[in-house]
């Protein structure tokens, strides 16, 4: 079988397509992949260090404050779409999948106008500009959420969940003693994506001390871009930072609690190890998705919202220091958050591509 890839952007549409490709060449030794990116964003380092095959195209996003700036951007993408028509008629693929992100549009496209077949993938609970342009194109639609199902059509959309749910079930955990942390006592991570967020470091920073003298312990991962701020806080032995950890899933599957953003990454992690949360979905990200991601959970009690306008030091401590004793919300939010999960997304996945190659 051969297979292109088509994914940008952010890691929320990146990785979930590696999960997706890792699970087909578990498959078939024999599969042969095309990953198709930009030329400019993190999938262009991220995609060849695997070892995988690359092609990158130029193409933006639309500009929805300068309309007039679209004017340029329409005409990089009718570019992209020639590109992408000439690398699909040279790699001869039997199926193109796409997870997101701008250059998804160009790579479908012109993959359904040449009639090969076509999947494309929805992470969040409202789908993406994308991802609503294009299923009227393609043969199926899958999606991660219930929810986003009444945004496709429905003889088309299939409810699979996110590929990455099922990779994350079988890393291994990660002591938090490694880090300096006591075994007996809980651990509360709290991460605000991979980059970090300005708006919440200042908030954290004031944060911080006042975790001083509890009886749960508290590891902030800053992002690298903000380690720095944080160089002149005094922490108590409880609380310790970094800018990064390598193997954040293994780490979370020795966690208590967790603080966070509420990505689709982030959602399938969490459902999949059973990690309750309280999420503080960015209000930055088109169509408010990430609170309505965040809302799916609340609504059948699998985490907690702070939203970030109401996101203050007192109020952070306040909930952490509530959730952290009621050890039967803690049971209920786990219980809630493994029945959203699904743990054997990629290979459901692998079964409509075998499907939709087969005829089936």
């Amino acid at each position: 079988m051969r297979i292109v890839i088509t994914a940008g952007g952010t890691g929320g549409h990146i990785f979930p397509a590696l999960a997706l490709i890792s699970k087909l060449k578990e498959k078939d030794k024999n599969i042969k992949i095309l990953y198709i990116g930009t030329t400019d964003r993190m999938e262009k380092d991220i995609i060849p260090k695997q070892g995988i095959p690359y092609v990158g195209i130029e193409m933006k996003g639309l500009n929805r404050k300068n309309i007039f700036k679209n004017i340029k951007i329409m005409k990089t993408y009718f570019k992209a779409c020639k590109t992408a028509k000439a690398e699909l008629i040279k790699f001869k693929p039997d199926i193109v999948i796409g997870f997101g992100g701008y250059i998804e549009a160009p790579v479908i496209y012109e993959a359904s106008k040449l009639k090969i077949k076509t999947i494309i993938h929805e992470q969040n609970s409202i789908p993406g500009i994308s991802n609503k342009f294009l299923s009227r194109y393609v043969n199926k639609v899958l999606v991660s959420f219930k929810e986003s199902i009444k945004f496709f059509p429905k003889d088309k959309t299939i409810y699979t969940g996110n590929p990455r749910s099922e990779m994350i079930k079988d890393i291994e955990k990660i002591s938090k003693t490694t880090l300096g942390f006591k075994k007996d006592k809980a651990l509360v991570i709290i991460v605000m994506g991979s980059l970090g967020s300005l708006t919440m470091t200042k908030k954290l920073k004031e944060t911080l001390p006042l975790f001083k003298d509890k009886k749960y312990q508290v590891l902030l991962i800053t992002g690298k871009n903000y380690y720095d701020y944080y160089k002149d806080i005094k922490l108590s032995s409880n609380v310790k930072i970094v800018p990064f950890y390598d193997n954040l899933i293994g780490l979370m599957k020795d966690t208590t609690l967790l603080v966070t953003r509420s990505g689709a990454s982030t959602i399938a992690e969490i459902t999949s190890i059973g990690l309750p949360a309280i999420m503080v979905p960015s209000p930055y990200v088109t169509n408010n998705h990430q609170y309505v991601n965040a809302k799916s959970l609340e609504d059948s009690g699998a985490c907690l919202i702070l939203e970030e306008k109401d996101f203050t030091k007192d109020s952070l401590v306040k909930l952490v220091d509530e959730t952290i004793k009621d050890k039967e919300k803690l049971k209920s939010m786990n219980k809630a958050l493994l029945n959203r999960g699904v743990l054997n997304s990629a290979s459901k996945i692998y079964e409509e591509i075998v499907k939709l190659v087969r005829d089936e």
